[in-house]
């Protein structure tokens, strides 16, 4: 059967011929239910999904207790806009998040719909803390579509023929030390690149105009990387001498992707403020803006927020996601699925010299394609050979990375043992397949 003559064919011949083609699409899978880590697709083929709903879903697909909540809140009220009637859920939620999130001795948060919003009421928040204009931010960085997230995003593909930009952002190389430290060991590319910091305040801005630094500790969409931990206590360092606001961007890395609530907490750096989404709700459109009580309440009463801040069925859902992830030790569990990612790929890579490098801090975890064993010549062809071998053979993959060079593993973190094996095992198929089909 040709793929037009599929359910799955049909379902995106109409989505070309109605949805507008600025609309990415990353995998040609469809769904028709999904529990767990399987997606059942329109042809009734089950799927590992190691995409997660771009990390959306580290409780898995339609967690019973998530379900319920949700059911239960649509029967009471669906909205009120917590502008006009306040309500419980979105007191509790933030109530919540400051207990395993705290941002030093008293901390305060705001809800809204999307990783987006939270970073534009974070440099809101962040700019009328400091009465300053600009915004320090980092190449390769992802931090959503709406202008000024856009504005602070790295990648180009995501911004062609959208400017002008927002004003006042100005961006550092982000310290990747396997692409850039050359012949520099760890300990002298740090402090390369902290020189590099201190130096921007002659060369690029002047520290007295910066309201925030914005950082993501483990880029997403930028492939994986981890800042030095040694960086990012430099950057602390650096904000608190010059009054500077600190914000670390937890969208992806959030929510027990890392083996912690978020990678800061892996760190022991403490951001100023820090936003969050994706899987705070399992898949209900939620996120948060938290941050020092000090800093967060200096915002002036209607300059943040919007319609549909926190709305209540996606507050219940966040709340159950939460209890669910404490209930089932998602933590911990994160930490496992990571070592067992990380070990295949390890030996993969001990095998061919076109991967790169191999990452992971929890289950955040990322495989690199290169050229010649160069870190400057990435392969993004065969990472889109992998994904769509991968996709023929039952497995949900997504790549990373400015150069799409890079695949993530973002399964949910509830997948068993056997489901997660079976999905490896597709996943270094394809890999030996493709790196053959190369020589």
């Amino acid at each position: 059967m040709s793929d037009n003559q599929t359910n799955s064919g049909k379902l995106l011949e109409r989505r070309k011929n109605i949805v507008a083609n600025g609309v990415g699409i990353f995998n040609m899978a469809t769904a028709k239910s999904a529990k767990g880590a399987i997606i059942t697709d329109e042809d009734g083929r089950e799927l590992i999904d190691f995409a997660g709903g771009i990390g959306v879903v580290n409780a898995g697909h339609c967690p019973e207790p998530v379900v319920k909540a949700i059911c239960d809140q649509a029967h009471k009220y669906i909205h009120t806009s917590f502008n006009v009637v306040t309500y419980e859920p979105y007191i509790e939620l933030c109530e919540k998040l400051a207990e395993i999130l705290p941002h030093g001795e008293k901390t305060k948060a705001m809800l809204v719909s999307t990783g987006a919003e939270a970073v534009e009421n974070a440099i809101k928040i962040a700019r009328q803390a400091t009465g300053r204009p600009a915004i320090l931010a980092y190449t390769d960085a992802f931090h959503g579509r709406t202008m000024m997230a856009m504005t602070l995003t790295s990648k180009i593909d995501y911004k062609i023929s959208c400017g002008p930009f927002a004003p006042e952002v100005y961006r550092l190389p982000f310290p990747n030390f396997y692409r850039y430290h050359g012949k520099m060991d760890y300990d002298e590319f740090v402090k390369m690149e902290l020189k590099k910091l201190y130096e921007c305040g002659k060369n690029l801005v002047n520290p007295k105009n910066l309201a925030a630094i914005i950082i993501e500790p483990i880029q997403g969409e930028g492939g994986f990387y981890s800042a030095p931990k040694e960086y990012l206590e430099g950057l602390r360092k650096f904000c608190d001498e010059h009054g500077i606001i600190l914000i670390f961007d937890e969208i992806q890395s959030g929510f027990c992707r890392t083996g912690n609530w978020a990678s800061w907490q892996n760190y022991g750096v403490q951001p100023d403020i820090s936003t969050y989404a994706k899987s705070m709700g399992s898949g209900m459109p939620i996120a948060a803006v938290l941050g020092n009580a000090d800093i967060m309440d200096k915002a002036i009463p209607g300059t943040i927020g919007g319609t549909y801040i926190g709305n209540p069925i996606s507050c219940a859902a966040a709340l159950a996601t939460i209890q669910y992830m404490k209930d089932n030790n998602l933590n911990e569990r994160s930490i496992k699925i990571g070592e067992t990612v990380k070990t295949r790929f390890e030996k993969l890579k001990k095998l061919y010299p076109e991967i790169g490098d191999v990452r992971s801090t929890g289950a955040m975890t990322a495989i690199e394609f290169v050229k010649d064993e160069d870190p400057h010549q990435p392969d993004g062809e065969i990472c889109t050979e992998i994904i769509n071998g991968c996709a023929e053979n039952g497995l949900i993959i997504i790549s990373a990375g400015t150069f799409k060079n890079v695949i993530r593993i973002l399964s949910p973190l509830v997948i068993t043992d056997e489901q997660l094996e079976k999905g490896l095992n597709i996943l270094e198929e394809e890999i030996h397949k493709s790196i053959k089909n190369k020589k």
